[in-house]
């Protein structure tokens, strides 16, 4: 028998991951009302208190990208392409895209008052024309849905492995407005989706559904609520979501604790997840490093802050005395590409191998809340070397002298996100024992900013997972909106005759 929780008591034990207990505090008692959802996070044992107005939002999202879902299987392929080449059309419209950069300048002057980072908050010209790109190769993509992806033969009778939707797709995004022609992909295989878009972009969000998604869908004939908005700026609406079990997937992107809380929350209710928090791409000089190579690279990987900006460098101390030069050349010519000086870390125990004015020397850093005077070099740990620099206009990096490319690999299989990685160089060999041996979904040998699936694929992602929490099972750790479907298998019987 279950009853309906309704209320707390501080001090009541809460067991979790089967041995373990926590216990209800004294401020989540007081704050706990009736109709409240009380969620036990398993692997940390935090309690999350979901407000009964958040439940409601992610339910009323959830319900309507349902209804959507089963609608969908009427709609012709045409018609999803048709949608595509509307939502694009009208992100072009002038009148369209103004009325979205106004919410969009208004997102950005909240954000900035409350000292939050904007980087990748603003929509600019470059954003707006990757969308438009995005959606146009979505339009033209093929149709997969219904396809025969293998076929055997008895004697009067046959099985077809056949492409088929999957379902829901939930996705929890960082303030980044251009997720919506990321997320709208997993239309093109028959899916629906929901989204909760961190609170900084919620207004952008809101006028690009109310003027460019929403119509689109419309003016295609597809259903409303194919593609839905949590209209929710509180966290808790993102547990309520990925709680909820009518979900086939659940995709989160952001950083750090958040994003392997949600999944943490999507796993105990039994559904897939696609993860990725922690970025920060590592790139390895090697013995046989070539130095133009080596430089163009460090110049090439620092061009804006995202999660394949290059982070870490480690360079073999045997050509120490040649690249470390080089290195910090890059490095100060990243930033005056930017109008910025540079930012470095470097590990202790490698200090040695700056030039003496870096160590002395101040920088002004530009960080969310504006100018600030640090040292241009600071020492950090090696146990902090997968910490991630999220930078605002000014490049920061890591930076470790190593004794040989095997330290290297285990400094990166030990400390990494187990991300992105890069190495520098000429020997054949090294390169095949490097990728045979770093355990990391995006390998290569020179820029790191390729790991983007519109940029390398061609086709926008929908979420990038490093492997932090292991590898993934038979897929790629660019998770794409033709990639979300399940196999159905499909009998047809010539002969009568058949029986077991």
């Amino acid at each position: 028998m279950s009853l309906a929780l309704e209320r707390l008591v501080a001090g009541t034990p809460i067991p979790f991951a089967g041995n373990r207990v926590t216990v209800v505090s004294p401020e989540l008692a007081a704050r706990f009302q009736p109709g409240d959802h009380l969620l036990v996070e398993q692997v940390s044992g935090e309690l999350l208190l979901i407000p009964v107005a958040d439940q409601q939002a992610a339910a009323v999202a959830i319900e309507r990208a349902e209804a959507a879902f089963t609608a969908m299987s009427g709609v012709s392929d045409q018609a999803i392409s048709e949608f595509f080449d509307h939502f694009a059309q009208r992100l072009e419209t002038p009148e369209c895209w103004a009325l979205i950069a106004a919410a969009n300048l208004a997102d950005i002057e909240r954000a900035k008052a409350r000292g939050r980072s904007t980087t990748r908050l603003l929509a600019d010209e470059r954003m707006r024309g990757d969308m438009i790109a995005g959606l146009r190769a979505w339009r033209d993509a093929p149709a997969t849905r219904g396809k025969v992806v293998s076929c055997v033969e008895h004697d009067g009778w046959k099985v077809e492995q056949v492409v088929s939707p999957l379902g829901i797709v939930a996705f929890v995004f960082e303030g980044r407005p251009n997720v919506f022609a990321d997320a709208a992909g997993v239309l093109r295989t028959g899916n629906t989706a929901v989204l909760r878009i961190g609170s900084d972009a919620l207004g952008t969000a809101q006028a690009i559904v109310t003027h460019a998604l929403n119509p689109a869908l419309s003016d295609a004939g597809l259903p409303t609520g194919a593609v839905s908005l949590v209209e929710s700026v509180n966290h808790a609406a993102g547990w309520a979501m990925f709680a909820d079990r009518r979900l086939s997937l659940a995709v989160a992107r952001g950083s750090g604790r958040a994003v392997s809380q949600l999944g943490s929350i999507a796993q105990q209710a039994g559904t897939a997840v696609s993860l990725h928090g922690t970025g920060g791409a590592w790139l390895i000089a090697d013995q046989d490093a070539d130095a133009q190579r080596f430089a163009a690279v460090v110049r090439n990987s620092l061009d804006r802050k995202v999660c394949n900006t290059l982070n870490v460098c480690l360079i073999l101390r045997d050509r120490a005395a040649e690249l470390v030069p080089l290195f910090l050349d890059a490095l100060q010519l990243a930033g005056t590409a930017r109008g910025q000086g540079c930012k470095l870390h470097i590990v202790e125990g490698s200090e040695q191998h700056l030039p003496a004015d870096w160590q002395t020397a101040s920088v002004e850093v530009y960080r969310a809340e504006g100018y600030q005077t640090e040292a241009l070099a600071e020492p950090l740990p090696e146990d902090q070397l997968g910490r991630e620099w999220e930078w605002e206009e000014t490049p920061e990096v890591s930076l470790k002298i190593v004794d040989d490319l095997d330290q290297a690999i285990a400094l990166f299989n030990r400390y990494s996100p187990q991300f992105t990685v890069s190495l520098i160089s000429e020997d054949a060999s090294a390169q095949e024992r490097f990728y045979n041996a770093v355990n990391a979904p995006f390998v290569g040998n020179g820029i790191t900013r390729w790991v983007d699936g519109q940029y390398a694929l061609n086709k926008p992602e929908l979420g990038l997972s490093n492997w932090e929490s292991g590898r993934l099972f038979a897929r790629s750790a660019i998770l794409s909106g033709d990639g979300v479907f399940t196999i159905r298998s499909r009998m047809t019987q010539t002969d009568l005759s058949v029986k077991r």
